[in-house]
């Protein structure tokens, strides 16, 4: 049996045909590393071509890392640029579907970029943390439910955000509102929520839970100031003080609180994006007692790049504890931004730490 050269394996990969050429389309796909320089480079590089022989190739800048190999020169000062272009394309794409009747298809919204199809869609993930098709449902989401708070009827909502039929529409609505057109529209108005208050070492806590599972833990100093919180969210809903088998709901919630070891298994009527959900999971896996960074957790959601964007989606979370984004913190471990203030951020983790010790 014969094998080949390294130069011969090397010009008969595609790949290399992609780096003679220094196609930029190739970026983001792959790099290659030259074993006598010890650096790695993008594919449209523009530093002198290395002998075939001496060339490895590898998916991602980390893979070469990994192996030894450090980035050239160049290809560091041009990560800035390559970055602010690939947010450019982005903002672009975004722009494209927003103003689309229909969903433009992949390979159109590549050619418009001036990539490949697949790393458009790569760069398109990593910068919003949702696939063309994700963002795309995500902005009708998010324009029928200004349609509808506007109060117009469910017929232009359904219009302007997209939809060609009724059907569709209908069968979608529950998961993209979390209950019929209708009832958004007139803000829960058919649906009955009821809500308990409390008080626990972290201070005034209320639990809300409609027919779907608990909708709402929310943490504070002011009693009062949170039952006007639940009905800011659910203007029009029916909300219905708890009677004393409620009231056990939300001593197990309390329970939990103090002795996070007891873990939590509720009913959750969870209500956001499709990017907000797949973070509110992400945070729902982080066990208790351990911590993980905004970076993190953009990682797990294959969005490197979104950090900025899994805040936001930790500062809209209205289920304390319940989807712990008291776990998460800045790289250097530090404590940051929390909805209901980050000292009771820290007494969360102080609580949960002595009760894995």
């Amino acid at each position: 049996m014969t094998t080949q050269s390294p130069t011969i394996a090397t010009e008969n990969d595609p790949r290399w045909a992609a780096v003679v050429a220094r196609d930029p389309r190739a970026d983001g796909q792959f790099v290659y590393a030259v074993k006598t320089t010890g650096i790695y480079c993008r594919p449209s590089s523009l530093a002198r071509l290395p002998k075939p022989q001496n060339v490895e190739f590898f998916d991602t800048a980390e893979q070469a890392q990994a192996a030894g190999y450090r980035p050239s020169k160049r290809a560091a000062k041009d990560h800035s640029d390559v970055a602010a272009q690939h947010a450019a394309t982005v903002a672009a794409a975004c722009r494209q579907i927003e103003s689309a009747e229909t969903l433009p298809a992949l390979n159109e919204l590549a050619d418009a970029a001036g990539l490949s199809s697949f790393h458009f869609h790569r760069v398109f993930k990593a910068i919003t943390g949702l696939t063309p098709k994700g963002y795309a449902t995500a902005h009708r989401s998010r324009k029928v439910r200004e349609r509808l708070t506007d109060g117009g009827t469910v017929t232009d909502a359904l219009y302007d955000a997209g939809f060609n039929s009724n059907s569709r529409f209908y069968e979608a609505a529950d998961q993209l509102l979390g209950m019929t057109p209708g009832d958004y529209r007139a803000a829960g108005q058919n649906n009955d929520i009821r809500f308990a208050v409390g008080q626990c070492s972290l201070g005034a806590i209320l639990v809300a839970q409609s027919e779907r599972g608990v909708c709402a833990i929310l943490l504070g100093d002011d009693p009062h100031q949170l039952v006007c919180d639940l009905q800011d969210k659910f203007r029009r809903a029916n909300l219905i003080g708890a009677d004393h088998e409620f009231e056990q709901l939300i001593a197990k919630v309390v329970g939990f609180i103090e002795a996070p070891a007891l873990g939590l298994d509720l009913p959750l009527d969870v209500r956001g994006t499709a990017f907000q959900e797949r973070v509110w999971q992400a945070l729902r896996e982080i066990p208790a007692g351990s911590t993980a960074s905004y970076a993190d957790i953009a990682k797990r959601i294959g969005a490197p790049k979104a950090m900025r964007a899994v805040a936001q989606a930790c500062g809209a979370n209205s289920l304390a504890v319940a989807i712990p984004c008291h776990r998460v913190v800045r790289s250097d471990g530090n404590l940051s931004g929390y909805r209901w203030g980050v000292e009771r951020k820290r007494q969360l983790l102080e609580l949960e730490n002595a009760s894995g010790s």
